[in-house]
């Protein structure tokens, strides 16, 4: 089933005494523009995309060290692995090497990747029809910290050892918005469908699910709506940046804690079709 026409989609998450995505420059405190406002990178939103897809079933090629499914160790023994792109690589033909990996993983035909090995004699870059752009919060964050201590001895000694400092951020209440599109064009290009689309559509809906840790306990982090533009035509009729600006949120409350605290008013344009789904 090919790809029929553009999509755009934008994702409304709840954090609640959570750590969305930790700075690792920063004492891994929560990503923060410089106007205050929390951030999520579209690094990390693919990788929990990715992460969903590869729970619904789906072949990654990206997929985290813990959770790979496959006994590859490296991206390098995934690709060697795959028998058409390898004799795809002796061709040297680049075409029928994207092709193939596009083929075997969904990560791949939907967000792209560059394939550069040091023990390959073939680049291949492959550009995805999936677009997600950082998260950004609505209003600017409050961020809590608390120090933690060891109270445990890491290794077998006589005597205790000195109680190890640390710190834990968590941001305490904020609504962040996520936005993508899928363009025609790549799409056909990588050979990305309809069906496809759905899954992506599926996995942003369920976005936090199997997605907990100590910096983020179940329940912390809520997809609350997902909205899904279709567009009438394989280009588009109207601009990302025109169908994004259809969702206005407002804060009700001076200090908005729930999702209701905000008020959510989505605009329209002639001939673009709304699908409103509410996050699980």
């Amino acid at each position: 089933m090919n790809f029929k026409n553009k999509i755009d989609f934008e994702v409304l998450v709840m954090v609640q005494d959570a750590n969305p995505n930790g700075d690792p420059l920063n004492g891994n405190r929560p990503r923060e523009t410089y106007d205050g406002y929390g951030e999520i990178s579209d690094v990390c939103i693919k990788r929990k995309i990715r992460n969903r897809l590869q729970d619904m079933g789906e072949n990654i090629f990206v997929q985290s060290d813990e959770r790979a499914d496959d006994g590859c160790k490296s991206l390098a023994d995934r690709a060697k692995n795959n028998e058409e792109m390898q004799k795809a690589q002796k061709d040297k033909n680049k075409e029928q090497y994207a092709e193939a990996a596009c083929k075997t993983w969904i990560d791949v035909r939907s967000f792209g990747q560059v394939f550069a090995f040091k023990d390959g004699n073939v680049s291949v870059g492959v550009r995805g029809p999936v677009s997600v752009h950082s998260a950004f919060s609505v209003l600017p964050v409050s961020v809590d910290s608390m120090q933690i201590t060891k109270s445990v001895n890491s290794e077998t000694k006589d005597k205790k050892s000195s109680d190890t400092m640390g710190m834990k951020h968590k941001v305490h209440s904020a609504m962040y918005i996520i936005k993508g599109s899928i363009n025609h064009q790549l799409a056909e290009k990588t050979g990305f469908s309809d069906e496809d689309a759905e899954k992506i559509k599926e996995a942003l809906r369920t976005l936090f699910v199997n997605d907990s840790s100590s910096a983020r306990p179940d329940g912390s982090m809520e997809v609350c709506k997902v909205y899904w533009w279709k567009h009438n035509c394989p280009m588009g009729q109207y601009s990302s940046a025109k169908v994004h600006r259809l969702v206005k949120v407002t804060a009700k409350v001076d200090d908005p804690k729930r999702f209701e605290d905000y008020e959510v008013v989505v605009d329209s344009l002639p001939d673009l079709v709304l699908e409103e789904i509410e996050g699980i």
